[in-house]
């Protein structure tokens, strides 16, 4: 980020929706630093990942509001005042859409509408950073992947989160309220979920490694995904909510160094000195859904704010795999 960058947010209010889950918690410490005046609001449903110890040290530092985005009543007060939203509140298990579709519906599609009522109603002046994903562009037609690209979900998150996003544009082209969208790849780091594997695998890979078990890979391994450390995402969310630039436009935030699986398990294997990776036939519902190889072409939201990743692979998986083996008990209960 740029020296102004860095001086928008100081005395600013935010509000993050999704504070204490993984991305959000991780913006919230950046924000705290750069001298924002900080409320984070989290419903904490079991198994979503909202986690109170992601906010460990900076407790006295932010206000924690917890409430569901579903509440419009709630959501109506929260939004007053506010000068930016990182509205990064939803449910993001592709399974989880395939078995409970209408909660994924309520979650990313009306509560979405809900917010934005909320902003249209109460703070037309708000700007507002919505969490979008690379999933609403389903079977890449070539790689990498721009956001020329047609949507095109495979699975009922991906559809529900390209409808959430598609609302966050028209509230911009036709209320004013100023709205961008950021398609997030696979972010990855500390304070992410793990308990389960139903919200990414690369989390789930990290846990397995660390505790010394075994990596079921799908298939051969050939796949190829790429990976942003969550300290660059959260950059990314930093500078689009700066920018007027950014408004009305949707962005990809990708990682720079396209991996196959079978190489990314061997890294992380490398990194831990523990765990063991084991080839598997494709579950058919899993496979159903799998968009095969992606990676994703950052270069326009490069060229609108300047962004790129900067953490390696290798060391962010080391990062990671440090973090966890300090605060692993955290992640394994419902503290």
């Amino acid at each position: 980020m740029t020296l102004d960058d860095r001086a928008f947010y100081r005395d600013r209010r935010v509000l993050i929706t999704g504070g204490l889950g993984f991305i959000g918690s991780n913006l919230a410490r950046r924000l705290v630093e750069l001298g924002a005046d900080v409320l984070v609001i989290d419903s904490l449903i079991p198994d979503y990942g909202g986690n109170p110890f992601n906010i460990s040290g900076i407790e006295n530092r932010l206000t924690v509001n917890r409430s569901d985005i579903r509440d419009e009543g709630s959501i109506n007060d929260l939004v007053r005042g506010q000068d930016v939203i990182f509205n990064l509140a939803g449910q993001v298990s592709h399974v989880d859409s395939m078995n409970d579709p209408y909660t994924d519906l309520e979650i990313n599609c009306r509560s979405q509408l809900s917010l934005l009522e909320a902003c249209r109603k109460q703070n037309p002046a708000v700007k507002v950073v919505f969490a979008g994903t690379r999933q609403v562009y389903g079977h890449p037609d070539s790689l990498p992947v721009t956001e020329d690209h047609l949507v095109r979900p495979v699975d009922i998150n991906g559809i529900n989160k390209a409808a959430g996003e598609y609302y966050h544009l028209v509230y911009n082209d036709v209320f004013g309220i100023r709205s961008c969208s950021l398609r997030l790849t696979n972010v990855y780091g500390p304070r992410q979920l793990i308990k389960h594997n139903r919200q990414g695998f690369i989390g789930w890979f990290i846990r397995l490694a660390i505790e010394d078990r075994e990596i079921e890979i799908f298939g051969d391994g050939s796949q190829i995904r790429d990976f942003v450390f969550v300290d660059d995402a959260a950059d990314a969310f930093l500078r689009a909510g700066t920018s007027e630039k950014c408004n009305g436009g949707v962005y990809n935030i990708g990682g720079a160094e396209p991996i196959n699986l079978r190489d990314l398990s061997t890294t992380l294997l490398e990194v831990t000195g523990t765990g063991r990776v084991r080839y598997v036939e494709w579950p058919s519902e899993k496979k159903a859904i799998d968009i095969g190889d992606f990676y994703a072409d950052s270069s326009k939201f490069t060229r609108t704010v300047g962004w790129r990743p900067t953490i390696p692979l290798v060391e962010g998986l080391t990062r990671t795999v440090e973090f966890y083996r300090e605060h692993l008990e955290r992640y394994l209960s419902d503290a």
